[in-house]
């Protein structure tokens, strides 16, 4: 990694201590100050003058502004007209229209906190939370004990949290905090309002409630959550807000949490099993651990989020400060493929054993999460044309249950790929107790929303979510040899350097694990004859056999491959060819 550390980037934040944008950017600042490839200077101010004379003193190459209009209210773009460097604002408040909208009037670019955002605005940068490193060394409490915070303001939902633990404990201990907020509580008169309240709704004997005001520091906050069996926090809709914090620091401790389906946790809505208290009770989320969390609190760690800033600053920086953006240039720098997918990819060997993986956690009496698996099947690396489109027609019915939406967008001769790898990809996943998934090429690809409907957890990769699969394997969190199954959906045909591709994904696997592509192939194909505009290349069998596999060293073909195909059967984009599939998995040493 080079060294920019002479390149100053200042964090710039307001001073009020009691608001939750102000812990936030402090937090954030906190861990990006650990970063070895960029100064990042930490930074308070009130008002205009202060401003001046923190630029002054640290001449910083560009500025982040953990900026809200409340809390920022002199900061407008007559000020920042006079910083000769790119400014980068962070929207707390992000929503996907609001991302999707958002322009240089006020900041050149946008920071999102929001994992879910679609990156389809080049002036908004994603990044993942922060989860605080914590060890939790508290004994669970030997009553049931739920807790909760956040400031006392509107559609928190204390009170119905107190009426759903008392419908359903008999004894238990429940412990909120409830601070002052300076831009809205400031004299903590709605803290209080709502403390009485919840103190008035118990009315079971052995149901007893501790509430506190006093500010907490960070530190103090997460031994507060630590103490407590589990956390839950039952936020109203609030369409329009962006990300809580709350499940940040909750995560952070390893106790279950509960949620309600509010639009600010909506980053949880996949967990499985679901830890939302519209699909099980309190009682059967306590009782399912912090398992099913654990993979969110390893990807929203600090090293990650880290990465994720100097990734943004980097990407800012090299291309040359200008008022005016130039989004073409800056998907290029993101490493995005800057075409247009068209709706067959995008537009807006085993039986399955049941019980050995998640989908029995899934069923729930409704068949339609019932998996269809094609049986006796003896050929994976093959033409997926007519024949296939028979052979697989009842999964291709099965996703048309599971995604009506996202199946009508798509072109009906192309189900056939999204169908062999999702029959694929289950015949081995449900051999693997707990399989560590990875889809390359995620975004509405509905093998993998059928995956998770069944209730299995993936790692995701694609553009418009995050970013490729060379940026992904640079990921501090990203370890080699690690995924049993690695799956991608007519994707590498779309990658420039598919020897790079092909290569990644054999490094990514573990041993015995297995990797199921598929792609846009025509074996009388030669150079120079016409290929849909968004692919690179039209595939052959001399590309699978002297090109690509050659390159997977340590890995092998799953069977003897049948890719002749003298009658390609499927026409798009004024082109005729087919569809066929790669599967190799890693050799045991």
């Amino acid at each position: 990694m080079q060294n920019n550390l002479k390149n100053k980037i200042l964090f710039l934040s307001h001073k009020e201590q009691q608001c939750g944008v102000y812990q936030f950017g402090r937090n954030i600042a906190e861990a990006l100050g650990k970063s070895k490839k960029y100064s990042f200077i930490y930074a308070e101010c009130s008002d205009e003058e202060e401003f001046k004379s923190i630029i002054t003193t640290i001449k910083p190459t560009a500025i982040i502004y953990n900026y809200y209009s409340s809390t920022m209210p002199w900061l407008n773009k007559r000020v920042l007209l006079r910083i000769n460097v790119p400014n980068i604002g962070i929207i707390h408040e992000v929503s996907q229209y609001i991302a999707d909208r958002a322009n240089d009037s006020i900041f050149d670019y946008h920071i999102a906190p929001d994992p879910t955002l679609l990156l389809k605005n080049p002036l908004v940068f994603k990044t993942g939370r922060l989860v605080p490193e914590y060890e939790n060394s508290y004994e669970l409490p030997k009553v049931p004990t739920i807790g909760s915070f956040g400031f006392g303001t509107a559609g928190k939902g204390f009170e119905r949290l107190i009426s759903t633990i008392q419908s359903e404990f008999d004894e238990v201990i429940i412990r909120l905090h409830i601070p002052f907020a300076t831009f809205a509580d400031a004299d903590g008169s709605s803290a209080r309002a709502i403390s009485q309240r919840c103190k008035e709704i118990i009315i079971k004997p052995n149901i007893n409630i501790i509430i506190s005001h006093d500010f907490l520091d960070q530190k103090q906050l997460l031994d507060f959550l630590a103490q407590n069996s589990m956390n839950a926090f039952f936020y109203e809709q609030n369409n329009g807000r962006g990300i809580s914090s709350v499940i940040d620091f909750a995560l952070a401790v390893q106790r279950p949490i509960a949620i309600t389906k509010s639009a600010m946790f909506r980053h949880l809505y996949s967990v499985s099993p679901s830890i939302c208290i519209e699909d099980l009770s309190l009682k059967q989320i306590l009782n399912n651990n912090f398992q099913s969390l654990t993979n969110y609190r390893r990807e929203w760690s600090e090293a990650n989020l880290i990465w994720d800033y100097e990734r943004i600053i980097e990407t800012v920086l090299s291309l040359g400060f200008k008022r005016k953006s130039l989004p073409r240039k800056i998907w290029s720098k993101l490493g995005v493929v800057f075409k247009k997918i068209e709706s067959r990819k995008s537009e807006d060997l085993w039986k399955p054993t049941i019980g050995l993986g998640v989908i029995e956690q899934q069923l729930n009496k409704d068949e339609t999460f019932l998996p269809v698996s094609i049986p006796d099947v003896s050929l994976f690396n093959r033409i997926l044309d007519d024949n296939a489109r028979v052979q697989y027609k009842p999964v291709i019915d099965s996703l048309f249950k599971l995604l009506p939406e996202a199946m009508a967008r798509k072109i009906p001769e192309a189900n056939i790929q999204q169908a062999f790898v999702l029959d694929t990809v289950l015949k081995y996943a449900t051999r693997v107790l707990t399989p560590r998934i990875l889809c390359i090429g995620s975004y509405d690809d509905t093998a993998a929303g059928a995956l998770k409907k069944y209730g299995f957890m993936m790692d995701e990769v694609d553009p418009v979510l995050n970013y490729d699969l060379s940026t992904f394997m640079q990921k501090p969190s990203t370890i080699k040899s690690s995924y049993n199954i690695i799956f991608s959906t007519s994707v590498i045909e779309h990658v420039k350097d598919d020897e790079l591709f092909i290569s990644q994904i054999a490094e990514l696997l573990t041993l015995s694990g297995i990797a199921v592509l598929t792609c846009d192939y025509n074996d009388q194909h030669k150079a120079g004859d016409s290929i849909p505009q968004e692919d690179f290349r039209m595939y052959t069998q001399k590309d699978f056999k002297e090109r690509l596999l050659p390159l997977l060293k340590g890995c092998s073909l799953v069977d003897d491959p049948k890719w002749d195909c003298p009658n390609p059967d499927f026409k798009y984009a004024g082109c005729q060819y087919t569809f066929a599939s790669f599967v190799f998995r890693k050799n045991e040493l």
